[in-house]
């Protein structure tokens, strides 16, 4: 494959794409760059000022948070969520009843998206962003999700992503459910020299797909009623925003300066203008039809969201081996239980009850975060122990921290075989 090539296989497409995004979240943006994309495509100064800088990156083409209507308490979830920037703002109108989600490709985007939401005072679930192939079935319930946005990302999926991805948007929406994407899309067929070029698809230009191919995807996806609008956004913006300075305009740019002033790849092919081929776009669908649950049955989008924390685990043999040593005291046993502890609990353990976890966060940060080893645990280790390992572990990687670390027992107190390091009563309950 020639050197600047788009691959030929989907998966090394995805590949491509993912480890540009990554290396954009690894070293940022100027911020006279993402603030120039940013107020070119619709967000407003005090919006941009409501999140942290660091959220919103010169990657999007458009601002659907403000169109999508979101209300108090709805569930809404990001396609393509990046360091965060649509799911703060959407979380912002949701409020503390309801639920925004983002899903990235990028472990990486992912970890900085998870940073700017702990600097806002979000924690799961109300705010949980989760990484995942966007070509895949979407980990989220069916008809669970009340609006869908994306930003500037169904143009980087090969062919059959962006088709798979559309019938899962249907699948996830609630009956009367919607969404609303910002998109690029072509003007008139791309010569070779752009269609096959990894620049100018990693730079959303090269995947994008002409009006009536993405009318045809999206009716074949169950929506028939998709509302399509060319905003006017200058696409140009991209290659004169914050375009001075020392650096090449290559996301993996080195020397002396960092970022680089321009995260997104140009295409090498000889294009005086971008608008000539072609426009950012709104799209805005709902879904009408459904066979899928009852009216008024509500399910969580995403009910298991610790899954998909980082989070270590520990067999009862190696908790057994650290309370034998009259010379380990850099750990703490956690038990999360609430009344269901009458049979006991591991010697040792501390108890500070799930239910009321998230509230007593920082309390706990300032009890354990120079423990090296906090080791959490509930009946079977499999809902309550690893959800407040998952908050813990987020809130340290949300500081920086790392003197401490979250464990989960593996097994619970329900899978522990030391009956010797077992105590009946005299738990120490946290104040």
């Amino acid at each position: 494959m020639p050197a600047g090539a788009l691959p030929t296989t989907d998966e090394e497409v995805v590949s491509a794409v993912r480890d540009a995004y990554s290396a954009i979240a690894r070293e940022g943006t100027r911020p006279e760059y993402a603030d120039a994309v940013a107020e070119a495509f619709g967000y407003t100064a005090e919006q941009l000022k409501s999140i942290p800088a660091e959220s919103h990156m010169g990657l999007s083409c458009g601002n659907p948070v403000a169109v999508a209507s979101i209300k108090e308490g709805e569930t809404v979830l990001d396609l393509g969520s990046g360091a965060g920037v649509d799911v703060l703002l959407a979380a912002q109108k949701v409020g503390p009843k309801g639920q925004a989600i983002g899903l990235d490709m990028s472990t990486d985007m992912v970890a900085l998206a998870r940073k700017n939401a702990s600097k806002q005072g979000y924690k799961p679930p109300q705010v949980v962003f989760i990484q995942t192939q966007l070509t895949q079935p979407l980990p989220v319930e069916t008809a669970s999700v009340d609006c869908i946005l994306s930003n500037c990302v169904i143009n980087l999926l090969p062919a059959a992503g962006k088709a798979a991805l559309l019938k899962e948007i249907y699948r996830v929406l609630k009956p009367g459910g919607r969404f609303v994407i910002d998109d690029i899309i072509g003007k008139k067929p791309f010569p070779d020299a752009i269609r096959f070029d990894l620049s100018g698809y990693i730079g959303c230009i090269s995947g994008a797909l002409e009006l009536e191919e993405y009318r045809a995807l999206m009716k074949d996806a169950g929506f028939t009623d998709a509302l399509f609008i060319a905003t006017g956004g200058d696409l140009d913006i991209y290659n004169t925003a914050g375009s001075t300075g020392c650096c090449a305009p290559q996301p993996t740019s080195t020397g002396c300066c960092a970022p680089p002033a321009r995260p997104l790849p140009q295409t090498t092919a000889t294009i005086e203008s971008l608008n000539e081929w072609a426009a950012a776009y709104q799209i805005f669908a709902k879904k009408i039809f459904s066979d899928t649950p009852a009216k008024g049955k509500a399910f969580e989008a995403v009910p298991r969201w610790w899954d998909a924390y980082p989070k270590d685990k520990l067999t009862p043999d190696e908790v057994a081996t650290l309370l034998r040593d009259p010379d380990r005291s850099d750990y703490a046993l956690i038990d999360v239980r609430s009344e269901d502890h009458f049979r006991g609990h591991v010697r040792g353990s501390v108890q500070w009850r799930a239910d009321t976890f998230p509230d007593e966060l920082g309390n706990f940060y300032d009890h354990y975060s120079k423990t090296k080893q906090v080791i959490f645990y509930c009946g079977s280790s499999n809902g309550r122990g690893p959800r407040c390992a998952a908050w813990y572990q987020d809130y340290l990687n949300g500081k920086g921290h790392t003197e401490s670390k979250a464990y989960v027992l593996e097994g619970g107190f329900l899978g522990w075989k030391h009956p010797d390091l077992v105590n009946t009563g005299g738990q120490v309950t946290c104040d």
